[in-house]
């Protein structure tokens, strides 16, 4: 709201950033809310309806999540690296684009993969070895051959989204080389503490992602699985709030300005 209401803030980065809050918001609130009052209500079940709208909503949320961090990376890479160029390469036009094309792709993902998942037959019972209904704890319910198809959806998945990875990393060397060949050195630290937390936000949910879906699954729970599903589904989306609006001075005097709020800085 903050960004949408205020024009100082219309800018690729905090249009982006707006668009992140988005997928965030909903991510959260596919599996949390659920989780929760099934644990104030002490029960356990799903239905098969539910189940395969947690599923998609979910792979849809995380596949828009990951597609605007490479976008995102992407602009900071011009803003930084080629700032001549940054106006003309980042126009209202390709940031809408980009935007687009990160929902879409998210669209695209969660139809794949919740329809390979849920074409399959399920003869294995119908308990599920996690707080919400995860891919691969599903496909241990499979009593056929067919889960090998989403099986291999999912290694591909894995492997582009390991492909884009790579290009968030890159993009972040070349961020880092250009960040110490500026002269000041606040230019240096506000280069710097604006990609770090990026980079660590991405690198956590690549790799406890990576983890969850192409580690063997086991026949019975493990207190690992949870955990690695909480870092990979539940983290990223509380810390990008707090890495990308709490510790940024345009959205603290933004939201000053249109609530009148006090924020206290330490040094």
């Amino acid at each position: 709201m903050a960004i949408a209401f205020d024009h100082h803030l219309h800018t690729p980065m905090f249009f982006f950033l707006m668009n992140l809050s988005i997928v965030d918001l909903g991510s959260i609130s596919v599996i949390v809310p659920k989780s929760m009052a099934n644990s104030l209500m002490n029960i356990r079940s799903i239905s098969y309806a539910g189940c395969v709208a947690q599923v998609f909503f979910l792979v849809f949320f995380v596949g828009a999540d990951f597609s605007l961090l490479t976008v995102m990376a992407y602009d900071r890479y011009v803003d930084i690296c080629q700032p001549l160029h940054y106006e003309a390469m980042m126009n209202s036009r390709v940031c809408v684009l980009l935007a687009a094309g990160a929902w879409i792709s998210g669209i695209l993902y969660s139809v794949l993969h919740t329809g390979n998942t849920f074409a399959i037959s399920f003869c294995g019972g119908n308990m599920v070895d996690q707080f919400f209904c995860e891919i691969p704890q599903l496909l241990k319910l499979a009593c056929s051959d067919s889960y090998l198809s989403e099986i291999g959806v999912l290694a591909f998945t894995v492997c582009l989204v390991l492909g884009c990875f790579v290009f968030i990393i890159l993009s972040y060397v070349q961020i880092f080389k250009s960040a110490l060949r500026i002269p000041s050195e606040h230019g240096q630290h506000k280069a710097l503490s604006t990609c770090l937390p990026h980079l660590t936000v991405v690198s956590l949910f690549v790799c406890t992602g990576a983890f969850a879906y192409l580690k063997p699954t086991s026949s019975s729970p493990s207190a690992l699985d949870l955990v690695v599903a909480i870092l990979y589904s539940v983290l990223p989306p509380v810390m990008n709030p707090i890495i990308y609006s709490m510790r940024n001075k345009e959205i603290k005097a933004a939201l000053r300005r249109l609530t009148g709020w006090r924020f206290f800085t330490q040094e």
